[in-house]
């Protein structure tokens, strides 16, 4: 007979909690704006205090169009390497559940290879590796710098993206694979018909996340000699060669991300309300 109460001690399992992802709030762009503000201010002394020097923000305002550029070409770059990077990955997550062991066991090496290699490591083996141009018939096609670097950040996007399409497959219960089957429905019928609809809701607010964690990777590309827009704010110091700049400029740079990638963190936390599986 086991007593309903007990005076000895009773150890209860040791559990971590989840650890909750990093997202953008809205006291990140407070703080940046904050920061800018201060930064500027002391920047305008030293200005007013070195005669025939224009202003901070005077200064800010005219390399804007320049920087905008800049900043066009990492969120292009971001787009190029999340649609290549989930083209690649998603039949990579499905061949990670095959039945077949060479195909399953091959594309779990490719996903966990890639997976764990650091961003700026493929970039610069994309860098070196990759032609300047390849010849495709009688034409030959240049090959930027930026596209191959697009090319670098795809890798671990479709590691990343393999991962959640295998996750959110396995997450499905298992029960419904056999009811398609009693159903004499084929893997793939199942597969496509049944599971999948259900793993894009799943997939989906994750996948929003590694696009804002892929947005502010890219100026990673500057190591690289990209003329994104972190490049293009040190190139614009060298030509002002003012100390004073250098801190409203890179808050100003970090303010620009901050308004693009708030957004997506947003809309990424509502989807997983959304969608949340109870």
């Amino acid at each position: 007979m086991i007593a309903n109460r007990s005076d000895l001690a009773v150890l209860k399992p040791f559990r971590i909690g989840a650890a909750e992802p990093f997202r953008f709030t809205i006291w990140h762009g407070l703080a940046l704006f904050v920061a800018l503000v201060v930064a500027i201010g002391v920047g305008e002394a030293q200005a007013q205090a070195a005669a025939g020097k224009p202003g901070i923000v005077e200064t800010i305002l005219k390399w804007t169009p320049l920087l905008a550029q800049g900043f066009a070409l990492n969120i292009a770059m971001s787009f190029m390497a999340m649609a290549i990077g989930t083209a690649v990955g998603v039949p990579l997550g499905l061949a990670q559940i095959s039945l077949l062991p060479p195909v399953r066991t091959g594309s779990w090496f490719v996903t966990q290879f890639f997976r764990n290699s650091p961003w700026l490591v493929l970039l610069f083996y994309c860098m070196l590796l990759l032609p300047f141009e390849v010849r495709i018939g009688n034409t030959i096609v240049p090959l930027p710098g930026w596209l191959k670097s697009t090319i670098g950040l795809s890798l671990p996007v479709m590691a990343n993206v393999s991962e959640l399409v295998r996750g959110a497959v396995r997450s499905i219960p298992y029960g419904q694979w056999e009811s398609a089957e009693s159903l004499a429905m084929t893997r793939w019928q199942t597969l496509r018909m049944v599971i999948l609809p259900q793993c894009v809701k799943r997939m989906t607010p994750p996948w929003m996340n590694l696009y804002a964690i892929l947005t502010v990777a890219t100026p990673l590309t500057s190591v690289v000699g990209v003329s994104e827009a972190m490049t293009l704010t040190g190139d614009i110091l060298s030509s002002e060669a003012r100390t004073e700049l250098l801190v409203p400029m890179y808050l100003y740079l970090l303010l620009w991300f901050f308004i693009y990638c708030y957004p997506i963190a947003r809309a990424t936390l509502a989807l997983e309300k959304r969608f949340a599986v109870k």
